[in-house]
């Protein structure tokens, strides 16, 4: 039997581009979100190393309920892919929705904290697995309107690495892909609710990098020899860089 790869937000964007990647490379799948007709669509279209798991990352009794209903042969995770996240809203801290707020820290921070301590005793008593976790540059580089954003996915690095420390001798490798602009996903359009003319705007006139580009970069991460850790992959298009310190007048 092939590895099996667990990839949470599976049903759009990034989660679905790993899932078709590393299928079409003969490992077994199991593809985790809450949207399961999207998840039944994608198991109708790649077979039987596809396999739909409901899950909503923000609520512990649906991961709970989703592990518990994996087959045995299915159970062994090799490789956890926690891709599930969000941003909500661009507004300066003064004026955003607290609960916007809440939702990407559900998410962000408490969904992928708690599904990877599900995961881990099993990963550590076989001395061996692999937790990549999507973060962003969000989470080294502040913008106007990133605020809890930022916030979350600097949690998401900085766990990561302090997960390296913990995990020593154990064999389980654990690594962060920080992706800046990136374009053929649902990102902008949630982060301004359903607002798809907002959401186009953002990626006009620049080649963004694309959901096939981060789905490369978890397999090529995966198949590095067992001996190899990356700690952190930043990944950003050619068009974007870094611009000057901004000033604000007095």
């Amino acid at each position: 039997m092939s590895e099996v790869i667990l990839v949470t937000g599976a049903s759009a964007g990034f989660g679905e581009a790993i899932a078709r990647l590393f299928v079409s490379k003969g490992y077994r799948v199991i593809g985790a979100a809450r949207r399961q007709d999207k998840l039944r669509d994608l198991a109708h279209e790649l077979g039987e190393r596809f396999y739909p798991l409901q899950m909503d990352v923000s609520d512990k009794d649906s991961v709970d309920k989703a592990l518990a209903l994996l087959p045995k042969d299915w159970s062994k995770i090799s490789l956890l892919v926690n891709n599930a996240g969000l941003a909500l809203g661009l507004d300066k801290a003064y004026e955003a929705d607290f609960k916007d707020w809440e939702t990407m820290i559900m998410t962000n921070v408490m969904g992928l904290s708690y599904l990877t301590r599900k995961l881990l005793p099993q990963m550590v008593a076989a001395k061996e697995g692999y937790i990549i976790n999507i973060g962003s540059t969000a989470g080294s580089y502040p913008y106007p309107g990133g605020n809890v954003y930022g916030a979350t996915k600097a949690f998401v690095k900085q766990f990561s690495l302090n997960l390296r420390a913990d995990l020593a001798g154990s064999h389980v490798r654990v690594s962060t892909i920080e992706p800046g602009l990136c374009g053929g996903t649902e990102f902008s359009k949630v982060r301004f609710k359903g607002d798809a003319d907002r959401a186009k705007q953002v990626y006009e006139g620049v080649s963004s990098l694309q959901p096939e580009d981060i789905a490369n970069a978890v397999l090529w991460l995966f198949q590095q020899p067992k001996h190899v850790n990356v700690n952190r992959l930043e990944l950003m298009p050619v068009s974007q860089s870094f611009g000057p310190w901004h000033l604000a007048e007095d």
